[in-house]
């Protein structure tokens, strides 16, 4: 969940290498606002919490944060502090996603922000909290740690965000945790599907563990992502010192936007009525102690095969399993509809729907190493049953999705054509670029077939 606001605490001087801390540099008071019914986690001291168990939104630790519509990400609600978008109702603070219409009767949302900012801002510990998500087109509740001080580091995203938890309206099943840093912007994204239900049909418990060197997400108590070597630095400068931007205090948000670049706008279909984001309650907790003397582990980059290859498995000869993250993956989304095979060394792309995005039939090989400076040729064979278009790049999953290649759309026929690019990267080393090859929303679901792809260092 981007922003843009700005903050007016500073930050206390650098850590020393080992510290013990709380909070914004006080001493807890023992239990403070906790209730007896709050369980203690071994290891931890409990740091805040509200359990939301009065009539009105507890001002010791909340802000209201109005914005206009438009504030970021291309978002229409107009974040307002009105108890109609944010209460109190049966110990838990809702957040109420409301729809009018402006004077000349075009559609106007209205939906509810707070935040701990300059109240109950902390560095280090886990924040657990309980919610239940509203289900709809165009919905977009959020749980997300900012630094107190965003200008400490500059500017999103060298200030670096954590978010805890996010859902798209339409996608109830998903979850997903991410952390955010860098310039140019980089970010690492765990994804927690349910077997069964949604996360709008009942509470569930999200938690993120945030250490000098590492963090951790959960659901339910289910650890499902992890991330330790993160970085910030302006373009074109050194990186600042790990664990930066992560060694400063942090405060908690939570928000339901409306629309935006990420989950879509509202349609007919969005149940305004039921637009409600529940919160049951917000606990954080602190050990006694945090070893600061961290450092950033090695990138581990894949090695080339015999022939300098960076691609595994480039000519379809293993019978691999497309469905998994190893080598070849087949994905789709935004609609898509279809499968992936290798037949006779060729993988060969059945396409039944196209879906709305040109990464709606998609199949890519992550884990290919990047290096600054470096000029890489790629190359393959394509043809299809029928005349049609597609797409190959190589992208930055955990680079904020650049491209070291960029969005190439080509022609193939139905004789097979090699294909040869070459490309240079401007970019920090990265040891998971990602070739894609895109097939969605182009005007045709003809049958592609795909043969004896490679990429290489161009001496």
């Amino acid at each position: 969940m981007k922003k843009n606001f700005k903050t007016a605490i500073s930050i206390a001087a650098m850590l020393t290498m080992t510290i013990s801390l709380f909070g914004c540099g006080e001493e807890p008071q023992a239990n403070q606002f906790a209730q007896e019914d709050v369980p203690q986690l071994e290891g931890y001291s409990l740091l805040w919490n509200d359990e939301f168990n009065g009539n009105e939104l507890n001002m010791d630790i909340w802000n209201y944060e109005p914005h206009e519509p438009g504030w970021t990400n291309n978002e229409l609600q107009e974040y307002t502090t009105s108890t109609d978008n944010v209460f109190i109702r049966d110990g838990h603070v809702v957040i109420k996603a409301l729809e009018t219409t402006d004077e000349n009767g075009n559609p106007y949302y209205t939906s509810g922000k707070i935040t701990s900012q300059n109240k109950k801002d902390f560095m280090y510990g886990k924040v657990v909290i309980s919610a239940k998500v509203p289900e709809g087109q165009g919905l977009w509740p959020a749980l997300w740690m900012m630094p107190t001080d965003e200008s400490y580091y500059g500017q999103w995203p060298k200030c670096g965000e954590i978010d805890i938890m996010e859902v798209l309206g339409d996608q109830t099943e998903i979850a997903y945790g991410t952390v955010h840093y860098g310039e140019p912007h980089a970010e690492q994204q765990g994804i927690y599907t349910l077997e069964e239900g949604t996360f709008a049909d009942d509470f569930h418990e999200y938690s993120v563990e945030w250490e000098p060197g590492e963090m951790r997400w959960y659901i339910d108590g289910n650890l499902y992502h992890t991330a330790n070597d993160w970085f910030t630095a302006y373009p074109d400068e050194d990186e600042k010192p790990y664990p930066a931007p992560f060694d400063q205090t942090f405060f908690v948000q939570m928000n339901l936007a409306v629309g935006g670049n990420w989950p879509g706008n509202p349609d007919e279909t969005t149940d305004f009525e039921n637009a409600e984001f529940e919160i049951d309650y917000v606990r954080v907790y602190q050990k006694d102690f945090y070893d600061t003397n961290v450092t950033k582990p090695e990138k581990l980059f894949r090695e080339p095969l015999e022939d300098g290859n960076y691609i595994y498995n480039g000519d379809f000869s293993d019978n691999e399993d497309l469905l998994d993250e190893e080598n070849w993956y087949f994905l789709l989304f935004e609609g898509g509809d279809g499968s992936a095979a290798l037949n006779d060394g060729v993988l060969t792309i059945s396409t039944v729907a196209e879906g709305t995005v040109d990464y709606s039939v998609q199949i890519v090989q992550p884990a290919i190493p990047i290096l600054k400076g470096k000029t890489y040729r790629l190359t393959f064979d394509a043809w299809a049953a029928e005349e049609r278009d597609m797409i190959v790049c190589v992208s930055a999953p955990t680079a904020g999705w650049i491209r070291y290649f960029e969005d190439t759309t080509f022609t193939v026929t139905t004789e097979p054509q090699t294909f040869t690019y070459e490309f240079t990267s401007l970019y920090k080393d990265d040891n998971n670029g990602r070739l894609e090859f895109n097939m969605g929303n182009n005007g045709s679901t003809a049958e592609i077939y795909i043969d004896n792809v490679r990429i290489e260092l161009v001496e």
